[in-house]
């Protein structure tokens, strides 16, 4: 038979009470800071406002809006670049450091440190040193090219190259998922390698049969959690193209013929440099819907990876 609920004794009461109050800064904040700008910026999406005037209900007009608007796609599009590019550029280059740094050899906590060092130098400070590298004149990327008879571009001024200077860019601060490689990697079975080597296989054939079969569930979370960064690509092309606004990159919002307007970027200008609320409000909400809808694929392929290599 079921037994009726008790009441709380007063200690539990006292409890409960003393830790929700320890509880509630953070739920202030989550409410203030969270919760309410989810609510109107949805609101907002649907209006026309300024953050100025008074918002003016206008239904789906923003978003029947941003089927017109060409940029939109265009941004969305270098957005999928991004993603689909410097995702797994990151992720090969991650995987090529930890498997250096994983082995036993003489300056390997050296070498780990410099390897790790670039994730933690702040982002504006590594953007305009690589806008500075990136230069086609006093660069050192380019100074090394010419070295071996190449010339090299224009990475920042010609819309060709630029969004491959920031694949270039990307990789170089891949230290995080180096570790988490790093990690996997000391978690195969060094008897699986033993019997490979035994029946005669080489380094190649152990790397693609043994590694990557044994770490593969960790590089898709590695891969779905890069791809849903690259959705919120802002800071280092607002910088460049910042730092960039006195030079012929500056003729647009976006660089040279909007090659690395991103969806973010384009969100942040229709916000705050067009004051066009309503409107980034609405973009905002597509990239969610967008990004909810890849995180729900990504996180399937996941589990069946998990359940293929029998992790649980």
């Amino acid at each position: 038979m079921r037994q009726p609920p008790t009441s709380m004794s007063a200690l539990e009461k006292r409890s409960f009470r003393n830790g929700l109050l320890f509880a509630m800064p953070w739920i202030i904040g989550f409410l203030a800071f969270s919760v309410y700008p989810l609510c109107a910026s949805f609101y907002y999406s649907f209006t026309k406002f300024n953050a100025v005037t008074t918002p003016e209900w206008i239904g789906l007009s923003n978003y029947e809006g941003l089927l017109k608007d060409p940029l939109v796609l265009k941004s969305l599009g270098n957005t999928l670049f991004m993603a689909l590019v410097s995702m797994p550029v990151n992720l090969c280059v991650a995987l090529m450091l930890a498997s250096i740094v994983v082995r036993n050899f003489r300056g390997r906590a050296v070498a780990r440190t410099f390897f790790f060092l670039p994730s933690i130098i702040p982002m504006v400070a590594a953007t305009m040193v690589w806008i500075w590298m990136f230069d086609p004149t006093y660069g050192y990327i380019n100074n090394v090219l010419r070295m071996i008879g190449i010339r090299g571009p224009n990475w920042l001024i010609d819309a060709r190259y630029t969004k491959w200077a920031l694949v270039l860019m990307g990789s170089w601060t891949t230290g995080t998922t180096m570790l988490v490689c790093m990690a996997a990697l000391q978690d195969v079975p060094v008897s699986y390698y033993e019997s490979a080597q035994i029946d005669g296989a080489n380094a190649v054939q152990r790397f693609f049969h043994i590694t990557v079969p044994c770490i593969a569930h960790v590089l898709v979370y590695q891969a779905i959690l890069s791809f849903i960064n690259s959705f919120q690509y802002f800071q280092q092309v607002y910088i460049i193209v910042t730092a960039n606004s006195g030079t012929k990159m500056g003729a647009s919002l976006g660089g040279p013929q909007n090659s690395i307007m991103m969806y973010p970027l384009y969100i942040f200008h229709n916000a705050f440099t067009y004051l066009k609320m309503g409107k980034a409000s609405a973009m905002a909400w597509i990239l969610f819907v967008i990004v909810a809808l890849l995180t729900v694929v990504l996180t399937t392929v996941s589990r069946k990876v998990n359940e293929n290599a029998g992790v649980e």
